[in-house]
């Protein structure tokens, strides 16, 4: 007789992670996330725009803006900027819903790898956002309006 034996259950999934190679040295990505003449023409999911009231990129630093979709809905959103290394690393705390953002760049001659990850505070948070709102889809046309306004950046 051989007793059965359980393994541990595999952890629930609470993050989305997107890595890229972007087509611009890491001055013009560094820019471009940092600079709110910058990141409101290319941040959030396709036909959203962004009125930022607030872009403080430092440690405990507040990030304060609006999205307004297609539809006219707005959406408010604040984060507070937990860490902050220049051309390396940003950490951002989202609230409502909450996630800890943490973007990782890594320079490659005239380009830039690009790692961010979204790690929401609990699996339900995480399956809201994503099956209900398909923050996911969300997410990859971020990337994709990144890529994209970074070739088209003079």
């Amino acid at each position: 007789f051989v007793p059965f034996a359980m393994s541990n259950p595999p952890q629930p999934t609470r993050s989305l992670e997107l890595k890229l190679l972007l087509p611009a040295p890491i001055e013009l990505v560094w820019q471009v996330w940092t600079q709110p003449e910058e990141i409101r023409n290319w941040w959030g999911p396709d036909g959203f725009t962004n009125d930022i009231k607030k872009m403080d990129v430092a440690e405990n630093g507040e990030w304060i803006f609006t999205m307004k979709g297609q539809d006219g809905k707005t959406f408010p959103n604040k984060s507070i900027f937990r860490e902050i290394i220049k051309n390396k690393k940003i950490v951002f705390e989202h609230f409502n819903p909450g996630y800890v953002a943490t973007v990782m760049f890594e320079p490659k001659g005239k380009e830039t790898h690009m790692e961010w990850t979204m790690e929401f505070a609990t699996e339900e948070m995480y399956n809201i956002v994503v099956k209900t709102f398909k923050a996911d889809e969300g997410f990859r046309q971020n990337g994709e309006k990144l890529m994209s306004y970074l070739r088209s950046h003079p």
